[in-house]
């Protein structure tokens, strides 16, 4: 009988997408650790070709350079993301929405603003914005975006998406347990080598070195969306940086949001959504879902969770 070598988890740091990626597997060895990491980012990689919009090469960039043109033929993988992005703008009232990329870029967060945009160029800068105005055929496998000036963006679930399918990969090669963690969406499966529970910890956003809670996370994604350096404030109002697409004011009273779910890809597009609806639509939105919890924490410091998650305050 051969004797059974113990496994370790080994972890590699790399920028991907523009973020930092933390790829963790457990493995019996560097060579074989090594060999599940590439194929990971190889996936990574695959992925930020076919969603990047500022790759004049990819799909995305073709729907965007043919808005208000003509419809654009795209592979299933492309076209099932619109669509569930699309779900997602429906079950958000429009809280998310892709076509956010065409918003015009009037709020500046590196301390250059000196006051608020008027109320005209607030209205015109989401006037392209609309998900409603995304026209897809299942039939023909085409995206078509109706207006001249439209474009979508993937900046709020790429990052999500990829650590996904970095995960099905590994999955499929039979890499037991591991941690893909893009920027801050983590994604997990399997457990520790020692059988614990891989655990997340949550900052605590009015004291960055502070940690408010560490809970185990088992086989599912952890979100945390919420710049505390990215806002400015005018007449004591605080705008962060996460922007309505339907009203194109930018999101007021929260300052961190974190979402569970079974997949980073929908946490990415809720985090986002919930700064947005604010937290009591927002906390309504996520209790109606299966498997999904959420924590905010609202500008005053409070901290509110959905009814189906508890967490031991440290």
């Amino acid at each position: 009988m051969g004797l059974l070598v113990a496994q370790e988890p080994y972890k590699r740091t790399m920028k991907l997408m523009g973020s930092r990626f933390d790829i963790t597997v457990v493995a019996k060895d560097p060579v074989e650790a090594n060999g599940y990491i590439d194929l990971a980012v190889n996936e990574i990689t695959r992925i930020e070709q076919l969603i990047s919009s500022w790759d004049a090469n990819s799909q995305t960039a073709e729907v965007n350079r043919n808005a208000g043109i003509r419809p654009v033929q795209v592979n299933a993988e492309l076209f099932e993301l619109i669509q569930r992005a699309i779900s997602i703008s429906k079950l958000t009232d429009g809280a998310f929405d892709i076509s956010y990329a065409s918003m015009d870029n009037i709020w500046r967060f590196d301390g250059s603003m000196k006051e608020m945009p008027t109320a005209e160029e607030i209205k015109a800068s989401v006037s392209k914005v609309g998900y409603q105005h995304i026209v897809l055929n299942k039939e023909n496998s085409t995206v078509f975006l109706k207006s001249k000036g439209m474009k979508i963006g993937f900046g709020a679930i790429g990052k999500g998406y990829a650590a996904d399918k970095a995960k099905d990969v590994l999955i499929a090669k039979g890499v037991v347990a591991g941690i893909i963690n893009a920027s801050g969406d983590m994604n997990t499966w399997g457990k520790q080598p020692n059988g614990n529970e891989w655990n997340v910890a949550i900052t605590n956003p009015m004291d960055k070195n502070k940690v408010f809670a560490v809970l185990p996370i088992t086989n599912g994604a952890v979100v945390t969306s919420g710049n505390y350096e990215k806002y400015v404030t005018f007449e004591d109002v605080r705008y962060t940086h996460i922007i309505d697409p339907r009203s194109g004011y930018p999101a007021t009273g929260i300052i961190s949001v974190t979402v569970f779910a079974p997949k980073a890809e929908l946490a990415d597009a809720l985090a986002t959504s919930v700064f947005v609806m604010g937290k009591n639509v927002g906390l309504n939105r996520i209790e109606q879902l299966p498997k999904v919890a959420c924590i905010i924490i609202d500008d005053k410091g409070n901290i509110i969770t959905s009814k189906n998650i508890e967490i031991e305050k440290s």
